[in-house]
């Protein structure tokens, strides 16, 4: 019986082995929430932001509502709104230069803004270092 089960085996080729690859193998793709994430003109998405972080302000976490000014600004770098409410988080959160850059942001965004001389007096204002650490003492 071991013999007749032999013999379909023995009458099968054996199969040729497929060449080795001569390229190297592309790396899997990367996991895409690692990516830099791409912005492109989007005011709508811009609104959605600035309205998460109005929410964020009122509720007094100022650092997730600095985020989403942020993320606003980016959709739409024109956004006179995202960048006068970052630089209030920022300030509230006692990062002065950030809140400076993005108060001076946005006066070159709106420069014919109705609140340009109150901005501009928030500017001067700021502390030049930020709260978050203190100076190093001088003796």
């Amino acid at each position: 019986m071991g013999f007749f089960l032999a013999i379909p085996l023995a009458a099968q080729e054996p199969k040729p082995l497929p060449p080795p690859a001569s390229q190297e193998q592309e790396p899997p793709e990367e996991d895409p929430d690692l990516k830099p994430k791409e912005y492109s003109f989007n005011p709508l998405e811009a609104s959605r932001n600035i309205i998460a972080g109005n929410f964020y302000f009122k509720k007094g976490n100022y650092r997730a509502a600095s985020r989403r000014y942020l993320e606003a600004s980016k959709w739409d770098p024109t956004s006179g709104e995202a960048l006068l409410k970052l630089g209030e988080a920022d300030e509230k959160m006692r990062d002065f230069p950030a809140a400076r850059q993005a108060y001076e942001k946005y006066l070159t965004v709106a420069p014919d803004a109705k609140d340009l001389e109150v901005v501009k007096k928030k500017i001067a204002a700021l502390p030049t270092h930020s709260g978050k650490s203190r100076p190093p003492k001088s003796h």
